[in-house]
């Protein structure tokens, strides 16, 4: 038996609770892993919550991402002492997930963890963490270059933003980091940030056009700030979208697409092909200062998850936050 985090639904009430479990209670899968790191994602407070639909099926055991060590597979990609990351796939809304001492999953659904990041760390970075890198490889692989100017990221605070951050800054960008947490000013600039501006600036009513100011963008959050971000670019200006912390909507205009040639780029992290995802990890592995990960998460014990997770969704949350399962597993 092992402790898990398990959401229910009974009569259309939604329970959460620490429970134990046992390996048979597991779904399908063709690979077992024991969880040596997982995490807490906006999504994952969405899904303990119930703030939002995000679990498909119950009982459900949350968590989107994890990182462990395979310990049994039918799979012949992966064997016994492989160290392993997951990100996605709908783990945690459609399949259990992470917040478990065990996982038992599709092989096609993991990727090998590249040498020289330890299985904390691959929580650290986590699912923002690749997200923020597929955006930062959408806006390189558009054609973005330092010598274009300015990069805004919104959200810079939250896990997506503070890696992206982090990323962009080691490619050479000027990073504009905008939070709506004043406080967090020496934290990002610690990661790379250039300048710190007020969410507030991003929130008013947006202007089909307003002034010209960036060449690239990553968004986190959506509706009135996303927009916002859009009317700011400069000609052929390249924004990647990847999160709706502040809605669904896009009160935008067709302006800055067809008068300065702006693309929106969209970052899905769900349903990424395997290779792209083994790209990205190499990519983190390669351009992430991992000594820069110490600022970004920090730890939270699997019973005070449930707790916590309210949090997230007040914005009271930096960085990352990673939950050890068992941490003694070898490195």
């Amino acid at each position: 038996m092992f402790d898990a985090i398990v959401i229910s639904k009974e009569d259309d009430q939604q329970s959460v609770a620490l429970r134990q479990i046992a390996k048979e209670d597991l779904p399908e899968g063709d690979v077992l892993v024991e969880v040596a790191w997982s995490t807490l994602n906006y999504k994952d407070a969405l899904a303990i919550t119930g703030a939002s639909p995000v679990v498909r099926s119950f009982p459900m055991v949350p968590g989107i991402d994890l990182s462990g060590i395979v310990r049994e597979s039918a799979d012949p990609r992966y064997n016994p002492g492989d160290r392993v990351v997951l990100n996605g796939w709908g783990v945690g809304e459609k399949h259990w997930g992470g917040l478990a001492r065990f996982a038992r999953l599709k092989g096609d659904w993991l990727v090998p963890l590249p040498d020289g990041v330890s299985l904390r760390q691959a929580m650290e970075i986590g699912t923002a963490g690749y997200t923020a890198q597929l955006c930062v490889s959408a806006l390189l692989k558009a054609g973005l270059t330092p010598e274009a100017g300015e990069v805004v990221v919104t959200g810079a605070a939250g896990g997506v933003g503070s890696v992206a951050v982090a990323l962009l800054a080691a490619k050479g960008f000027t990073v504009c980091a905008v939070t709506g947490r004043a406080e967090e000013e020496a934290y990002l600039k610690s990661l790379g940030a250039s300048e710190i501006l007020p969410r507030e600036e991003f929130a008013g009513k947006p202007r089909p056009l307003d002034k010209e100011r960036f060449a690239g963008a990553v968004d986190v959050a959506g509706s009135t700030v996303l927009a916002n971000v859009i009317s700011k670019m400069k000609y052929r200006g390249l924004v990647a979208a990847c999160g709706l912390a502040a809605g669904m909507d896009l009160p935008s205009s067709v302006a800055p697409f067809i008068l300065r040639g702006v693309s929106l780029l969209g970052v899905d992290s769900v349903m990424v092909p395997r290779d792209e995802r083994i790209d990205a990890w190499a990519a983190l592995a390669k351009d992430l200062d991992m000594s820069k990960l110490a600022a970004i998460a920090h730890e939270m014990a699997l019973e005070d998850v449930i707790a916590e997770a309210p949090k997230f969704l007040e914005g009271k949350i930096r960085g990352r936050v990673v939950v050890p399962l068992n941490v003694a597993l070898a490195e």
